[in-house]
């Protein structure tokens, strides 16, 4: 069995549909690693390979295979002998529009720990805003941040960015803002 070593850039990547193409390999078994396994798949389907796509806990199960080498002269000899299911993976259009979704889920995970630290310093200078209003992130609370941000202390000032809709009093809200 012939092994060949390729580094993960593009270039590389062609090189080695190009090397499997030359060898007649028709199918490819790859072991799925966070997303490192990406490049290497779009690649070789793209080229005409079909590419089995395995749960990394299909095939790590085996004592004494400690190299990448070993690795994947395991994952060919159990692909051979057909004992490899390949994973799901979804069109491209599907893909394209997963990996969005999951950018933008990560994207408000994001703002939602950056909202608790800015609640979590307004209670370390004992500003009472989240007893006041409902949202900070809204148009009362942003006002009243950006302008503590920009150096105001004086909490009827702050106050006076109150919203009309705004369940809570002007009064309440500069009472609110009186922290330390």
């Amino acid at each position: 069995m012939s092994v060949r070593v390729f580094q993960t850039f593009t270039r590389d990547l062609y090189a080695l549909a190009d090397w499997l193409e030359a060898c007649g390999v028709e199918t490819v078994a790859m072991e799925s690693t966070g997303v490192y396994w990406i490049p290497t798949y779009e690649i070789l389907e793209e080229r005409g390979f079909e590419v089995y796509l395995v749960n990394a806990r299909d095939v790590k199960n085996v004592p004494g295979r400690k190299t990448d080498i070993l690795d994947c002269q395991w994952i060919q000899q159990l692909h051979t002998y057909g004992l490899l299911r390949a994973s799901f993976r979804p069109p491209e259009e599907i893909c394209a529009l997963r990996a969005l979704v999951r950018h933008r889920e990560s994207l408000i995970k994001s703002c939602s720990r950056e909202i608790q630290h800015m609640q979590k310093a307004l209670q370390q200078m004992n500003v009472k805003l989240t007893n006041v209003i409902s949202d900070i992130t809204g148009v009362t609370g942003m006002a009243i941040i950006r302008d503590i941000v920009a150096g105001e202390g004086d909490p009827h000032k702050l106050a006076q960015h109150r919203n009309p809709h705004c369940a809570k009093s002007e009064e309440e809200i500069a009472k609110a803002l009186e922290g330390n």
